[in-house]
């Protein structure tokens, strides 16, 4: 083994605090295992905009109680340096119920107070919704929950909250991630919990807190619709994870009564034995919500994922099988809706580059504008609180990946609150004879069926650099269809066919946009570390007075294939 990696080890061993990972190690070092030692201090795990995600384990590459406690310690230096009166408006912190979560965010907890900096903590596990609720309830100057969402069992992650309360943007995450480099080389500041207590530094969130978040979302403003909640039945599933109690609550206080929870499903269990990937969008995820939904006859099949951030519903049909709605139709729906609704000084809505175009198609018959953001709800709560005014204040936010922000109550996705209006959405339908499935189409028959799909294809090793590469030979038409305008988010402009340029605002990334004639529209996002790019896809294929959903969701279908087909045909082999 080389010196240098024995001495990466040996400072480790030195500094981690739990007897577990130490063992790991010690077992590496024993068996002679120096590429998995290598691999382990390789280099840092990466802390970005989303914060720290990665596989537990011991070494400064995984998720272990050293690297958050050094994260901590960085994070904590970065706002003492940033935010004058951190010590005193101080931090809120919680947790999931994932292995390990609960010793992370303590951990956090005696570092931070440990810096003089006061934290509220959570008592038990919390839904990621009730921190980001949290720092702007408190005006806390940070939030952080300990969570890995809809990851496999064996990760976990860190997530950051910023002083307004939605996810950092940079610069913030670079400024974090060389405080914590910094912190990685000295001792890290620690205090007892139970010292905190004393100190006055550490307040525990308790069951009144909690509270407080369910009472905010009984009197929410885009929540007050009562219409005819008996007239709905849903099974519900928290996914193993941390959502039913609140889930439960909030809909009882909404009136909903015929709720029915997946029993395997609704307690908080690391291990997500029940499905092979905690993420309602993954196939079979679903499967247990959608059997109990069966067993009632219940009109929806909804799940949260274990953070219950996130919002996911299968929707009964005719034949009385169950279908999943796609992040987008649920995005426009909750869009129609709400914007249906809406006071007049409340209708700023928002949506990013790759999920559908038909929420702006939607806000625009309502007579109002709507916001595109890059990829990713820091985007989606920064830019809507930057554009929120007292007479234009924020509605409503939504990406394709199953996030939703229904009202101002939390500037992040909450999956608890958008169960709530779905579910009153539903009635609201349903006390006119009408199904979610009615609207949909009604929106269809309007704006178009708009389908959305998406592909990641794979580059041959010596394939020219594909963004360089399309910028250089722009296409003219895919397939039968002329392009007619051509999105550039690295030169930051829009290029017409008649050769008008119009200047885009949004930060710069390598991503290119190509809308055709017929309505069609394919963004194009290149890999920076690796041979292949993403491709995000829409096909809007017209409604005829003679179209079913079936009818129209079919031609779609096909008009899609020919259009995924003739794009990758036209990239350089």
């Amino acid at each position: 083994m080389n010196t240098h990696l024995q001495l990466q080890i040996q400072h480790w061993l030195k500094n981690d605090p739990d007897p577990s990972t130490q063992a790991q190690l010690q077992a590496l070092i024993d068996s002679g295992n120096e590429a998995e030692l290598a691999a382990r201090f390789a280099g840092r795990l990466e802390f970005g905009t989303a914060g720290l995600r990665g596989v537990v384990g011991a070494g400064p590459m995984g998720m272990n109680r050293l690297v958050i406690r050094q994260t901590s310690a960085g994070l904590g230096a970065y706002l003492l340096e940033q935010i004058h009166d951190v010590a005193e408006r101080g931090v809120v912190i919680g947790y999931d119920g994932r292995h390990d979560s609960y010793t992370f965010a303590h951990d956090t907890a005696s570092v931070l107070t440990a810096m003089g900096i006061k934290v509220r903590l959570t008592a038990k596990v919390a839904p990621t919704p009730l921190v980001a609720f949290g720092v702007k309830h408190f005006n806390a100057a940070a939030g952080i929950v300990v969570t890995a969402s809809h990851n496999p069992p064996q990760y976990n992650g860190y997530k950051v909250y910023w002083e307004n309360g939605a996810q950092i943007i940079p610069p913030h995450d670079s400024g974090i991630a060389a405080k914590i480099e910094q912190a990685a080389t000295q001792a890290i500041p620690f205090m007892e919990l139970d010292d905190a207590i004393k100190q006055g530094k550490l307040i525990w969130l308790n069951d009144d807190y909690y509270e407080t978040y369910r009472r905010g979302v009984m009197h929410a403003k885009v929540l007050q619709n009562h219409t005819a909640p008996e007239k709905v039945s849903l099974a519900y599933t928290a996914m193993h994870g941390v959502g039913a109690d609140m889930a439960e609550t909030v809909l009882k206080d909404a009136g909903f009564t015929q709720v029915y929870s997946v029993a395997a499903q609704r307690e908080p269990d690391g291990d997500f034995p029940t499905v092979n990937f905690p993420n309602p969008e993954e196939k079979g995820a679903m499967d247990l919500v959608i059997a109990e939904a069966k067993k009632h006859s219940a009109m929806l099949a909804c799940a949260n994922d274990p953070d219950a951030d996130r919002f996911a519903v299968a929707v009964r049909k005719d034949d009385g099988e169950y279908q999943m709605l796609t992040g987008d139709q649920v995005g426009v729906l909750f869009g129609h809706y709400l914007l249906s609704h809406a006071s007049a000084d409340q209708r700023l809505v928002g949506t990013t580059i790759v999920s559908s175009s038909l929420l702006s198609k939607i806000a625009n018959g309502f007579g109002v504008e709507s916001y595109t953001t890059l990829t990713g709800f820091k985007w989606l709560m920064n830019v809507g609180i930057a554009q929120s005014q007292p007479d234009n204040q924020f509605l409503f936010a939504y990406e394709e990946a199953l996030g939703y922000t229904v009202g101002n109550m939390v500037w992040d996705k909450d999956g608890l609150s958008a169960l709530v209006a779905f579910a009153q959405l539903t009635a609201e339908l349903a006390a006119k004879g009408q199904t979610i499935w009615d609207r949909l189409e009604q929106i269809y028959r309007e704006q178009g069926f708009h389908l959305n799909a998406q592909a990641s294809i794979a580059l041959k090793p010596e394939t020219p650099n594909i963004g360089a590469y399309l910028r250089e030979h722009p296409p003219l038409t895919i397939g039968e269809h002329a392009v007619v305008s051509t999105d550039d988010l690295k030169a930051l402009s829009r290029r017409f066919a008649d050769g008008k340029v119009e200047n885009i605002n949004l930060p710069a990334s390598d991503v290119l946009t190509y809308r055709l004639s017929n309505g069609a529209r394919v963004i194009v996002r290149p890999s920076g570390t690796e041979p292949k790019i993403k491709c995000y896809y829409e096909v809007v294929e017209p409604m005829t007075a003679q179209d079913t959903l079936a009818t129209a969701q079919a031609r779609a279908t096909q008009a899609m294939e020919a259009f995924i087909s003739a794009h990758q045909a036209s990239l350089p082999k």
